[in-house]
This record gives structure tokens, sequence and C-alpha cells, in this order.
């Protein structure tokens, strides 16, 4: 399958699909932390191609519940409805491609969109932590949990502030890539 990864510059879902076969490019305006296909540039450039799926990880931080706190001041500014107007922008120019998973955090696009079809968490898949991403899905079923542990961290949302917080705390847990390319690969 032709998969885009959009939104991704770390490389971890791409390299789960690559390691399954299949052809995965990941988009990002920054350039990709681990060598393999990467377009540095606008995700709009590359999503006329014609992909078999796409998993899109759009940007955030003026979305997530987790920063609520500054939602006010954020909507006063715009940068609020320039994310969910990106979101939405990426959901309807992806409707040509067959198959679509949109992740995102808890945020406000579950009320200004629709409920995602589906929230997991890292430690349904091997990772001992807590980290709800919400799934939207077009033409996949939902993920089943691969390997379901113990352990609730909540590492992510206790990351100190730093230059390199936000890319960390965006990166896909490598079981949740797993379970994407072993069970959204397949011919479905």
């Amino acid at each position: 399958m032709r998969i885009l990864v959009a939104c991704e510059e770390s490389g971890t879902v791409r390299d789960a699909f690559k390691a399954k076969g299949h052809y995965a490019l990941s988009c990002d305006l920054s350039p990709t932390r681990r060598i393999g296909p990467h377009y540095q540039g606008d995700v709009f450039d590359v999503i006329d191609y014609p992909w078999d799926l796409i998993i899109a990880h759009p940007p955030c931080t003026h979305t997530s519940v987790s920063g609520a706190r500054h939602f006010a001041e954020k909507w006063q500014d715009g940068r609020q409805a320039c994310g969910v107007a990106f979101f939405m922008r990426l959901w309807h120019r992806a409707e040509r491609i067959p198959r679509a998973a949109f992740e995102h955090p808890i945020s406000v696009i579950s009320s200004l969109f629709r409920k995602p079809d589906q929230i997991v968490h890292p430690w349904q898949f091997g990772h001992g932590e807590t980290k709800a991403t919400c799934l939207w899905l077009r033409g996949l079923p939902p993920l089943v949990p691969t390997n379901v542990v113990d352990g609730r961290e909540s590492r992510v949302h206790r990351m100190p502030p730093g230059p390199e917080r936000a890319r960390y705390r965006s990166e896909t847990y490598s079981g949740i890539a797993e379970a994407m390319a072993d069970q959204w690969g397949l011919d479905i």
C-alpha cells in the first residue's frame, strides 16, 4: 500500500509501515528525526498523490484541552480557529484517499467536528502510560489493543518545559504505530 503519514517528523508510524513492506512517506514542515522517506514541506504539496491510506497527526498546540486555560487568548488571536481549520481542511482534502485515520488528543475537535471513533492509550499497546489519543477513522476498523500492561504513569503530561517538549509529547508510541501497521496495513 501507499501510505502518507502527515504531520509526522518522528518517523515512528512511517517506519512501522515500512517494516511491513509498504511504501510509506512521512511529511512535516520539520526534518525527520529518523532517516527514511520524508517530504519536508506542506502536506498539501503531496496529498493529491494516489495514496491508499493517510494517517494524519494535525498539530494540536492550540486545540488540545491540556491548554484549556489559554483558550480565551487563543480564540481572541485566531490561533485556535487556525488549528481547527487546518484539521478540517486536511480531513476534507483527504476524502479522496480510501482509508484515513486522524490522530489528536482530547481537544475542541470533538465538539466542533464530531466525536472520535475511538480513544486509545499507550497502556493498551505495551507502554505503561496514559495519553488519551483520539482517532477519527474512515474506511478503517478501530484498533484492537495488542498488549495491555499495568502501569498508568502520565509521563507525557509531566514533561518539563523545554525546547524539545512539543516534539516528544507529539510522538506516537511505537506499540500504537506497530498496531496501526499490523491491523491497517492489511488489504482491508
